[in-house]
């Protein structure tokens, strides 16, 4: 996701430091779609599963893998095909980031990281694929006090931690009336 226009990597848009995103959606930034519109930024579409699949496996050092997930949609168009028991296959690769920036609930000083509820979806292979993780908690607490059985991402993949406080921005509140 791309964020709101003033908040999250919408800040990184506005200052025209991202050249490519690779995203299962997009979301409703006006600054996002002027430059995509005008060619100046380059979008790759993803489904959710394999977008989440492709930075695991490079997290785990898998150059690539085989999915049926596009396989027939312009998702496959110039991939690899293959066949496996008579079904047909794309060939994804993993997904290796020069950097990657996450957000976690807690952390200990030497970056061991707890999450809250559905950040634990997408944040840590997201941090297992970047050379370079920064992550920014809402608490850093010393090391040890964290019970390692609670331990979402092991510190090993986190690289700087940054302590910030928490706000979660909505892109469209939707609700119905009471």
């Amino acid at each position: 996701m791309q964020g709101v226009d003033d908040f999250g990597i919408g800040i990184l848009l506005q200052t025209r430091q991202v050249k490519k995103m690779i995203a299962s959606y997009v979301g409703e930034n006006d600054t996002f779609m002027q430059q995509y519109l005008s060619g100046e930024l380059e979008l790759e579409f993803n489904p959710q599963g394999t977008l989440a699949e492709r930075m695991r496996a490079a997290g785990c050092g898998i150059p690539g893998f085989y999915t049926k997930t596009g396989v027939g949609t312009v998702i496959a168009e110039g991939k690899e095909h293959k066949d496996f028991n008579g079904e047909t296959y794309i060939l994804e690769t993993g997904l290796f980031a020069d950097v990657s920036i996450v957000k976690a609930w807690k952390a200990d000083e030497t970056g061991n990281l707890v999450f809250r509820k559905t950040a634990r979806n997408f944040n840590p292979p997201a941090a297992m694929c970047g050379k370079i993780c920064v992550a920014e908690v809402e608490e850093i607490v010393p090391t040890g006090s964290l019970d390692p059985d609670l331990i979402h991402l092991p510190g090993i993949y986190v690289h700087r931690l940054i302590q910030g406080t928490h706000e979660k921005r909505i892109e469209q509140r939707t609700v119905r009336a009471s």
